[in-house]
């Protein structure tokens, strides 16, 4: 019950935002699936900050008790668990809107991350990472929203910023 409150809440916040504003042609980001070992120092340092801001939810618990909640599997992404409290117009490495997980036998693997800005705040691609690596995509999942994911905790051989990784178990 109380993940589906929060996705009324999440589609209710991005209805809202999205009538102030006109939406435009589905863009992206310049880049093309950068490699992960090509990114430049300040972009990995930059990374290197989102992997330690988010290492404590390894702990899935920590996640939940940050407010957390599932919102939906996710093919090439995994398990996506939204903050919703995070929505808002900025993008802030440290504290992504929502985090990907994978079962494990022992329970879950936090993966990976992903920023989501409102369609309302901006008509072009975010802000995100300094350079042309990141890939924001527009309308992401059918929503009103910009979204980009960071590969940050399982490695993506299609680039970091990569929309989905080949990694990631089917959605069961």
């Amino acid at each position: 019950m109380r993940s589906l409150l929060s996705f009324s809440i999440f589609i209710g916040i991005c209805c809202l935002l999205i009538g102030s504003v006109m939406m435009t042609a589905n863009t992206t980001s310049a880049a093309t699936s950068a490699a992960v070992d090509n990114l430049s120092p300040v972009t990995n340092r930059e990374l290197a900050l989102a992997r330690s801001a988010t290492a404590k939810y390894h702990d899935f618990d920590r996640a939940d008790a940050d407010g957390y909640e599932f919102l939906h599997c996710a093919e090439g992404e995994g398990l996506e668990y939204l903050n919703a409290s995070l929505l808002d117009c900025t993008f802030d490495i440290e504290h992504p809107e929502a985090l990907h997980y994978i079962p494990e036998s022992d329970g879950l693997r936090l993966v990976g991350v992903e920023y989501v800005i409102p369609v309302a705040c901006t008509d072009t691609p975010p802000e995100g990472f300094t350079g042309d690596d990141d890939e924001w995509e527009f309308m992401a999942e059918g929503l009103p929203i910009w979204a980009m994911r960071a590969a940050l905790w399982l490695p993506n051989h299609e680039g970091m910023f990569a929309e989905h990784n080949p990694r990631i178990p089917p959605c069961q």
